[in-house]
Formats: structure tokens, C-alpha cells, sequence
């Protein structure tokens, strides 16, 4: 009788936590970078103590060292920590902007969505048009006629992506009030206000993070591109476009003064895009 070998058992390779959560190993550089970020913009003494106002001529255009980690500007002032507090309001101006966009959007999107035929084509050919122009056009017609300043910025680069988000918003109207369960509230006779806000409104609202956080990646650029100009936040606040703006006479002798805020406004958008396609990816069911 020949002998009998038992073939080893077969196990399965162990899952990383990453992939066992749904989040993927390539995910996690941006999202702890974005936790950075959001530590910067709430709690910024925590990352730098140093004043970002706190001007010293004496030492105007240091480079990076053991003091200074990212270098002084023309002024004096520590880089790392302007960089550190400009945070909040590149980061404050965007969030702002999305917030005023997703609930205006929203609004004039479930508006259309659930108006009369003539109604819905009127506002839907509104949003066609607006989307034609580029967002920081739009954004820079809207300052034009209201003038430069924080509040200015944060309403003209939210007006400027509402029609992203009411078209969104007035085409998952259209799927949600032909629903089954909306039909069978009609017949039970529900009062439209009660039907929109309890049947309607939580139903439509499943895209807007997605819509979001890709969108603030296009709101910080935004933010950005106006403070460049002039037009947000004005100097001496640490806002990362106001800097660049400042560091731009200053390239050939100190690289370092734009270097720095111009890779935190890039590390900013590229990671918000990286995690807003990955939520996208899950909202559309693909893995």
C-alpha cells in the first residue's frame, strides 16, 4: 500500500485593514494629508507658535534652516507658519463657497425638478448657460459687480458652481418623485410640504458629498486665483494666493516664499480629487 499525503491547507491571504475598510493603501496619503490640513485650519497653533505677522527685517529672505523650516519672506515672517495659518482661510473661503452652493443648488435644483414643465425648462436652460462659462469667470463678474473682500470671494465662487450642483440635485428629483414610495404617499394624500421634506429632500441628497469634496478642490483654486489678483483676503492675512502674489517679485533670490504655499494649495486639490473620485466610485457602486 503506498502511502497517502494530505495536501497542506490552504490559506487565505490575510486582508490589509486598508482594504478591509474600504479605504485603499494609495488613499491614505491623502487623506492624512487632508487631516493635516484640517488640523492647520482649526487648531493652527497646534503645527507653528509662531506669529504670522510677526515681521523681522533683520532676517528678511532667510532661507530654510534649523530656525526658519521654510524660510522668512521679504518681510521677515516665518513662511511655515503663514503657511500653517493660511489654512483656515483658504480652507475656511472654500468650505464657505460649498456650503453656499450645495444649499442654493439644492433648492433651485428639487425647485426645477418638481415645478411645472415651463418652469422646470426656464430654470433648466438657466443652468445650461451658467455651466458654459468657466467658474473663475463667472466668480470674477460676480466680484466686478460686488467688489473684492472675504465675504465678496466666498459668495462668487459659490455662485459660480450652484449650477453644478442644481443640475445634479434636479435630475435625482426627476428619479426620486417618480419612486414607488413617493407615489404611494400621493395616494395616501400626504401634504406636498410634508412629502418633500420627508420623502423627497433626504433622497436627493446622497450625491452632495461626492459633488462636494471634489468641488472644494475647485473652490481652494478658486480662492486662490482671487487672492492672487488682489480680490480676497487682503494683506498682511496669510492666505495662501496672497502669498504667492507677494513671493511672485521675490522668485530669482527666494524660491522658497512660493514654493511652499504654492505646494500647499497643489497638495490640497490634488488629495481632495483623489478621495472626492474615490467616494464617487462607491456612490456608483464600482469598487
Amino acid at each position: 500500500m503506498t502511502a497517502v499525503t494530505q495536501a497542506p491547507p490552504v490559506t487565505a491571504a490575510p486582508i490589509p485593514a486598508g482594504r478591509r475598510y474600504g479605504v485603499r493603501p494609495w488613499l491614505l496619503a491623502p487623506l492624512l494629508f487632508l487631516a493635516l490640513a484640517a488640523v492647520a485650519a482649526l487648531a493652527p497653533a497646534l503645527l507653528s507658535g509662531v506669529d504670522p505677522l510677526a515681521a523681522d527685517p533683520l532676517h528678511a529672505l532667510s532661507g530654510p534652516g534649523a530656525e526658519h523650516w521654510f524660510g522668512t519672506d521679504h518681510l521677515g515672517r516665518d513662511v511655515l507658519s503663514r503657511v500653517v495659518h493660511g489654512a483656515g482661510h483658504s480652507l475656511g473661503i472654500g468650505a464657505a463657497a460649498i456650503l453656499f452652493a450645495a444649499g442654493v443648488g439644492t433648492v433651485l435644483g428639487m425647485l426645477a425638478g418638481l415645478s411645472p414643465r415651463y418652469l422646470d425648462e426656464l430654470l433648466s436652460r438657466l443652468f445650461d448657460v451658467l455651466a458654459t462659462f468657466p467658474e473663475l469667470l463667472l466668480a470674477l463678474l460676480v466680484i466686478a459687480i460686488t467688489g473684492p473682500g472675504t465675504g465678496n470671494v466666498i459668495l462668487a465662487i459659490g455662485m459660480a458652481q450652484v449650477p453644478n450642483y442644481a443640475r445634479v440635485i434636479r435630475a435625482q428629483t426627476f428619479v426620486v418623485r417618480r419612486s414607488g414610495y413617493v407615489e404611494q404617499a400621493v395616494t395616501f394624500g400626504l401634504r406636498r410640504p410634508v412629502l418633500v421634506l420627508r420623502h423627497v429632500l433626504p433622497n436627493v441628497l446622497g450625491p452632495l458629498p461626492v459633488l462636494a469634496t471634489i468641488g472644494m478642490g475647485t473652490a481652494i483654486i478658486a480662492t486662490s486665483g482671487l487672492s492672487f489678483l488682489g480680490m480676497g483676503p487682503q494683506p498682511p492675512s496669510p492666505e495662501w494666493g496672497s502669498m504667492l502674489s507677494e513671493a511672485r517679485n521675490y522668485l530669482r533670490v527666494a524660491w522658497w516664499t512660493a514654493l511652499f504655499p504654492g505646494l500647499a494649495v497643489s497638495l490640497t486639490v490634488i488629495s481632495l480629487t483623489l478621495v472626492g473620485r474615490r467616494l464617487q466610485r462607491r456612490f456608483e457602486g464600482r469598487n
